[in-house]
């Protein structure tokens, strides 16, 4: 049973980071490409201008694209296929209804986005044409949510993928001939092809109806309620994200913007692969024994053992190789952000284990309390950033986003131990301090050493981290029978 439960993790966190990881390569292709064309200076428009449209999104899609897949899943694991059609058409209509309305508020508030965000130019008429990009965005997640709840995970893959390259071949072509005059085109045309792919897939699969029963559309406001928590948090993400990079626009520059997002997607995104099966099959694990204390206490310590075990090793080699990585992926213009990056790597350590027991509040039905430790995160995130950069510009920014981890990663344990009995296990602390032993290893070496003794020294760390995961994990999944199996070493 445990061998099969580790194995479980193990198989899907590799087949959703796998996907993930096919849609980074595309678009570290596509960084590359556009950082070559527009510079640091266009990434921080792009930046400030995507920030904006997620916050707008998230403000008024009232959480459906999450909320909504528990409402279609519940229909579709009970084989009720009027019940099942009857949900996705309340979940389309009310998606819909908040596509029309992110539209409207984006178009209403740009003359506010511009005064808040910029200091130069008018850029109101930027974001009274963003505006339809709210609205496509938010019709691309009420349709992944059907996907979603329908278990249709081949499709999203696809659609994920064929997403990225379609990003790729637009936005490209568009940066290449009009430079930063092509930033509103290529983000309003991408969002309509990811739009349109996804609803290919999914209107095969379930054809397009409305709901016109007045009656059937308001049973609708659970699910809107089970949301808010989310739009909530989403919102209070995005506009963090949004005071940070305005900040550094006003005080220092856009290239600052633009080194701050190439930092953060370097680790928080790139380096977070491992963790894309947390929504689709953790979460609905965790749910599912939500009630009994000791089923959540181990579901939640195996995936923090996993997760732990299968990132460590890639951080090391992020780690080590980010002097290599940075320009390859951007240019080499964006150098000036490599403090900031490998600080930063350590809070991938502390997200590895603080995010399956994040998730716990929200598979308790508790939305309260996932909204204060949400909301307490972006706080002191805003503050610490903030602070950071005005001491010790972009490093001290990364070490900001560091310390900002380290401690959501204590308050959230102290406060799941203490209102849900949440228990970590000893494996836990020390498969943290051997990998924290030897990340702290690497960073010293990309800071002491140079030339060959900086590359024999990293690549002989990153073996022995990922000696240390393949042996711990071999121990609990007979990982290498599986693989002699896959290989046909085996009969």
């Amino acid at each position: 049973m445990e061998k099969n439960s580790y194995s479980h993790i193990l198989k899907y966190t590799g087949l959703f980071g796998g996907v993930q990881g096919l849609n980074i390569l595309v678009g570290i292709l596509r960084n590359k490409l556009v950082a070559v064309i527009l510079g640091p200076d266009g990434m921080g428009l792009v930046s400030l201008f995507n920030s904006t449209i997620n916050l707008v999104g998230n403000a008024t899609n009232l959480g459906i694209s999450t909320s909504g897949v528990k409402n279609i899943s519940e229909a579709f694991e009970q084989g009720d296929q009027e019940r099942l059609e009857q949900s996705i058409a309340m979940v389309r209509t009310w998606v819909m209804l908040t596509a029309v309305l992110g539209t409207v508020v984006c178009a209403l508030l740009s003359p506010f986005f511009h005064h808040f965000t910029f200091t130069w130019g008018d850029h109101s008429l930027h974001f009274l044409l963003l505006s339809p990009v709210v609205g496509l965005l938010t019709l691309t997640g009420g349709e992944l949510a059907v996907l979603k709840g329908t278990r249709e995970l081949r499709r999203l893959a696809v659609v994920s993928f064929y997403g990225a390259v379609a990003t790729l071949i637009i936005s490209v072509p568009i940066y290449y001939f009009f430079n930063q005059s092509g930033i509103v085109p290529s983000l309003i045309l991408t969002a309509l092809a990811q739009m349109l792919l996804t609803i290919a897939f999914s209107y095969k699969l379930h054809p397009l109806k409305f709901i016109r029963q007045r009656k059937v559309l308001g049973q609708g406001m659970s699910m809107v309620r089970l949301g808010v928590a989310f739009v909530l948090a989403g919102v209070f993400g995005s506009l963090a994200e949004l005071v940070i990079r305005s900040y550094l626009n006003v005080t220092a520059s856009l290239d600052m913007v633009g080194f701050y997002n190439a930092g953060y997607m370097m680790t928080m995104m790139y380096a977070g692969v491992v963790f894309s099966a947390m929504e689709t099959d953790f979460y609905p694990r965790l749910s599912a024994v939500n009630t009994d204390t000791e089923a959540c206490n181990l579901t939640i310590n195996r995936q923090i053992e996993v997760s732990l075990l299968l990132v460590s090793p890639l951080l090391v080699a992020f780690m080590i190789g980010m002097p290599v990585l940075l320009p390859m992926l951007y240019s080499k213009s964006f150098l000036p952000v490599l403090g900031m990056v490998q600080i930063t790597i350590f809070a991938i350590y502390f997200r590895a284990v603080k995010l399956p027991v994040a998730y716990l509040p929200l598979a308790k039905g508790d939305s309260f309390s996932f909204l204060l430790l949400e909301t307490i995160y972006f706080v002191i995130l805003v503050i610490l950033v903030v602070w950071g950069f005005r001491t010790y510009g972009l490093t001290g920014a990364g070490i900001a986003i560091t310390v900002t981890g380290v401690l959501e990663w204590l308050w959230i344990w102290g406060y799941c131990m203490l209102k849900y009995k949440y228990r970590p296990t000893l494996p836990i602390f020390k498969y943290m301090l051997m990998q924290l032993a030897v990340g702290v290893l690497a960073f010293v070496v990309t800071q002491q050493t140079d030339g060959w003794v900086y590359w024999l020294s990293g690549t002989a760390l990153f073996v022995v981290s990922l000696a240390i995961s393949l042996s711990i994990l071999h121990s609990k999944t007979s990982l290498w029978k599986k693989l002699r199996q896959k290989l046909r070493f085996d009969n």
